[in-house]
Parts: C-alpha cells; sequence; structure tokens
C-alpha cells in the first residue's frame, strides 16, 4: 500500500507559479509512475503530467505544456509538480497519483493509477 499527501497548494494570481509536492509513504515509489491530475468543479479529471520511475520520461496534458515541469526526488519519495505563467483555467483540486504496476514508459489514463492523494486547491485569480 502506498500513501500519497500532496502540499503546496493556494491562491495566487495569474501570471505567477506554484510548487506542488507529493510525499509517498508505505511501500517504496521508486519503480513506479507518478502523475498528477486536476479536476475543476463540474469538469472531468484531466490528466496534467506524468514521469516514470527514473525521471527521465515525461508527458503532459496539451492545457500545460511549456508551463508545468514534473520531477521526482527518489529519494526522498517525492514527486514534484513546478506550475507557471498559472492562468484562471488552472484552477482545480490537483491529485497525485502512483500506479502500481512497473512500467518502462508514462502512462496518461487515470485508469492506471491506483494510489491517489487527497488532493490540493489550487486557485488562480485573475
Amino acid at each position: 500500500q502506498v500513501q500519497l499527501v500532496e502540499s503546496g497548494g493556494g491562491l495566487v494570481q495569474a501570471g505567477g507559479s506554484l510548487r506542488l509536492s507529493c510525499a509517498a509513504s508505505g511501500r517504496t515509489f521508486v519503480r513506479y509512475v507518478m502523475g498528477w491530475f486536476r479536476q475543476a468543479p463540474e469538469k472531468e479529471r484531466e490528466f496534467v503530467a506524468a514521469v516514470t520511475w527514473s525521471g527521465t520520461s515525461a508527458a503532459y496534458g496539451d492545457s500545460v505544456k511549456g508551463r508545468f515541469t514534473i520531477s521526482r526526488d527518489n529519494a526522498k519519495n517525492t514527486a514534484y509538480l513546478q506550475m507557471n505563467s498559472l492562468i484562471p483555467e488552472d484552477t482545480a483540486i490537483y491529485y497525485c497519483a502512483a500506479t502500481s504496476r512497473i512500467y518502462s514508459r508514462v502512462v496518461t489514463g487515470s485508469d492506471d493509477y491506483s494510489y491517489w492523494g487527497q488532493g490540493t486547491q489550487v486557485t488562480v485569480s485573475s
């Protein structure tokens, strides 16, 4: 079992930056893909970013490409999402997720992830 706890959310003005963290505990998460998803009110959950266990391969949702960067520090069992040039449309609850299988590639579907954090609110004001 893996427990995930997100932090770093908050209120920021458009054009600003935030860095989200996802701390993992329980089974080692080193070999698993880590991902970030978000869900805005009355919208479907949306893929944001994911990174392989080695950190050498990442993928991003179209709406965040060029603005967000995902990374991980396996020594600290922590994944990060650096969010720059934030816009009001980025307002959502952001969830960290981890796969329970070992993948050699990035996976982007929410069904591929077995472990989820409780979410952290990000609000971008205009």
